[in-house]
């Protein structure tokens, strides 16, 4: 897992070049790009956008992939993710779709939380489980995009 800001993208396109492409949609990113879908590389790197009021902790729900990286970038709004090792998520709720690259846990005893406002970004690799989209000093509404980079 990495959080950082979008003026620090640089330290992280050699990655790999699907990650150089991801920041550059970003960086070039419109403030009225419509939610939905948005193709950057076909089905290896694609951005969701998304617009929605943030949920209490309460309602936190664990997930993790196992074909794509998430590139999650707050563009407007503020909001807290919660992290936590893919190891420690030991219960299934919903076992793993293939073809949604989803699977939701339990939440474990312990996590990590993340709070990000406009210009921040978390990566969260297979290995992490994370539960997105949670009120961060209450209730907000937030413009993300979610890059999914092919692993």
């Amino acid at each position: 897992m990495i959080t950082d800001t979008l003026t620090q993208h640089q330290r992280y396109t050699s990655f790999s070049p699907r990650f150089a492409a991801a920041f550059t949609f970003l960086n070039q990113l419109p403030a009225n790009l419509p939610d939905g879908r948005h193709d950057i590389e076909g089905d290896d790197c694609f951005a969701l956008v998304q617009t929605y009021l943030t949920r209490p902790l309460a309602q936190a729900k664990f997930e993790a992939h196992r074909q794509y990286i998430d590139i999650q970038f707050l563009q407007a709004g503020r909001e807290t993710l919660l992290w936590s090792p893919l190891d420690a998520l030991t219960r299934v709720t919903e076992p793993y779709a293939a073809e949604r690259d989803i699977a939701f846990f339990a939440n474990p005893t312990h996590w990590t939380p993340i709070h990000l406002t406009a210009g921040q970004f978390s990566i969260f690799f297979p290995t992490d489980g994370h539960a997105p989209g949670l009120e961060c000093n209450g209730s907000a509404e937030v413009r993300k995009i979610v890059i999914k980079v092919r692993a």
